[in-house]
């Protein structure tokens, strides 16, 4: 995916003069001070919160920290309210997309961008980002969503990853049905409910809907992490090595992949494959996931790391809150 340290001349033509704010915030993010910089954009942003400029930029940097869905709502608002004036949105909101792993909405967005700017800034990534897709010419029956219904599906995204990553599994449930019945074919949301209804304790169901829509969908790799973690939890072990075998032999190429499946080794106890994948990813984009920090020091902490496991803890800890109420999972047993 598209670097957004070189979105930075294509964004900021200049700084403003006076405006403080924001100039501390381009200062910390030239400085690769990512969390800083986010602060001051957010205060520039509560100055002037109209101002396009600021909320790309305030995007861009949610984009390095991986906090895609809350840097495509920033996107989402600027296009509905400033359209043709700010097309590159098309194009970063495709990258996002390819990064949170949903290539239909990036391949969408890519062509947008190409559409309206066939000579623009980023008409070379957009096309190789295109290239990597690479999707069938098929048509999806949702492609005509307006960018309302879009700025809708963000938000229960945002709301339902809130409440998964803090695994409050009825608030997540509540939100993943009711986004199923508006959006039915969001397949990343399904697998998110099957996730969601195991643990709440209706094992059963949620097996039989992810088997089912395996068998419709082949090699589905969402299904077949599901499938490995339901089946540990369910003892069949047969079952289990067919799909952490498989699981074994795949590399995805988007972060929020690999980091799905980094936790799925580390939730079956395979704590130095899930260390190896782990090792693989990107820290600065996960810095907004609590599993990262949560299986990553678990990882650690069962390979005789503990130093280690409680430095990331700590660090987890001061990122979001959710973690620092919680004990980590080896003093819980996990």
């Amino acid at each position: 995916m598209q670097n957004p340290n070189k979105l930075e001349g294509n964004i900021i033509p200049f700084i403003p003069e006076g405006d403080f704010y924001f100039s501390k915030g381009v200062e910390a993010y030239q400085k690769k001070k990512f969390d800083l910089s986010l602060k001051w954009f957010q205060k520039a942003i509560s100055e002037k919160p109209e101002n396009p400029l600021y909320q790309c930029q305030a995007s861009i940097v949610y984009t390095e920290i991986g906090s895609y869905h809350l840097a495509n709502q920033l996107l989402t608002k600027v296009l509905s309210k400033h359209g043709e004036e700010y097309i590159d949105c098309y194009y970063l909101i495709a990258n996002n997309y390819a990064h949170l792993g949903l290539l239909e909405d990036a391949t969408k967005y890519a062509q947008i961008y190409l559409e309206k700017a066939p000579d623009g800034d980023f008409q070379e990534e957009a096309n190789t980002l295109l290239e990597l897709l690479d999707f069938s010419e098929e048509e999806e029956e949702d492609d005509d969503w307006t960018l309302e219904e879009e700025d809708d599906l963000i938000i229960y995204q945002e709301t339902a990853f809130y409440h998964l990553e803090r695994e409050e599994w009825e608030e997540a449930i509540a939100v993943l049905e009711e986004m199923l019945t508006l959006f039915p074919e969001f397949s990343q949301a399904r697998h998110e409910y099957h996730y969601a209804l195991f643990f709440i304790g209706e094992r059963e169901e949620a097996i039989t809907l992810e088997k089912e829509y395996l068998e419709e969908h082949p090699d589905n790799l969402f299904s077949c992490m599901n499938l490995a973690i339901f089946y540990k939890h369910e003892d069949k072990q047969s079952k289990y090595d067919y799909y952490m075998e498989m699981l074994a032999n795949i590399y995805p190429i988007h972060e929020q992949q690999k980091l799905r499946i980094a936790v799925t080794f580390a939730q079956v106890g395979l704590y130095q494959q899930a260390l190896d994948r782990f090792k693989m990813l990107h820290k600065s984009k996960l810095k907004g996931h609590p599993s990262y920090y949560r299986w990553y020091s678990t990882c650690q902490y069962y390979l005789g790391m503990e130093d280690s496991a409680m430095r990331l803890w700590k660090e987890g800890c001061k990122q979001h809150n959710i973690l620092s109420v919680q004990s980590p999972a080896w003093e819980k047993g996990e």
